[in-house]
């Protein structure tokens, strides 16, 4: 699919991963309209070709406005999101039990959020003139490696992400009428601002247990991948694991 003169809408796009598409896809053509936060966009970078839109992606009213806005002018081809939160509790640990409303929380951003964006944009995106093969758009979704190795501490985490890696085939067969692809990205251990806080030597330690290449990823490797998912038409309906063969420990 070509990205030139058309639109693009990033979920999580102020910073990380989200920060690294946006930047990629510009430089594909693409128009990008960020969906984050105030708190987020206020510490992001201007960028040519990059216009940031306040949403919450939990909010329906927010995203419809949102996605109306960035389908005005040029066709809206595609959609990726990041957007999410990953806090870490034990479901029994020494002050008692998971609090539900942090579960709900982190369901409710990573995996209903998610699903909010890829149904509301994915109208959007029907409406528009396919090209020769019946293609309008793809849409990109992120997952992790937690959904299939959480550790201890994930479980609220791991549900999400699990649920936007199941999400990812009946959603590809739902929308393959309009013409519209679906696929997931499974990052491992990435070099973002969450990981900014820690300590070299803790980074060192993670980086240790990755099998090839012995590093954390980089955000621009997860654009990398998105774009290589964007511009292959017959990648659908999957999910890839972006891990350096990593498989999680239990902690």
């Amino acid at each position: 699919m070509q990205l030139d003169n058309t639109a693009a809408i990033v979920t999580g796009g102020a910073s990380g991963l989200g920060a690294a598409t946006a930047v990629a896809l510009v430089a594909k053509g693409a128009k990008v309209f960020t969906l984050d936060l105030a708190a987020s966009i206020e510490n992001a970078p201007q960028t040519d070709g990059i216009e940031y839109i306040e949403t919450d992606v939990t909010d329906g009213d927010e995203v419809r406005a949102a996605v109306a806005k960035a389908s005005a002018g040029a066709p809206l081809r595609t959609v990726v999101n990041c957007a999410g939160i990953g806090p870490s509790t034990r479901i029994l640990g020494r002050k008692g039990v998971h609090d539900l409303d942090l579960f709900a929380l982190v369901i409710q951003i990573n995996l209903i959020g998610t699903f909010n964006v890829l149904a509301v944009a994915s109208e959007a995106i029907s409406q528009t003139e396919p090209d020769e093969y019946g293609q309008r758009g793809v849409i990109i979704n992120t997952a992790s490696i937690a959904a299939y190795d959480g550790q201890i501490g994930q479980a609220a985490y791991a549900s999400s992400k699990g649920g936007i890696v199941a999400l990812t085939l009946p959603a590809a067969r739902d929308l393959a009428q309009h013409g519209i692809r679906v696929n997931t990205i499974a990052p491992g251990i990435v070099e973002t601002p969450m990981l900014a806080t820690v300590s070299d030597e803790f980074r060192a330690g993670l980086a240790a247990g990755i099998p090839f290449p012995q590093r954390l990823a980089r955000p621009d490797e997860y654009a990398q991948l998105a774009i290589s998912i964007i511009e292959h038409d017959y990648l659908n309906g999957e999910t890839i694991r972006m891990d350096g063969a990593l498989r999680m420990a239990p902690r």
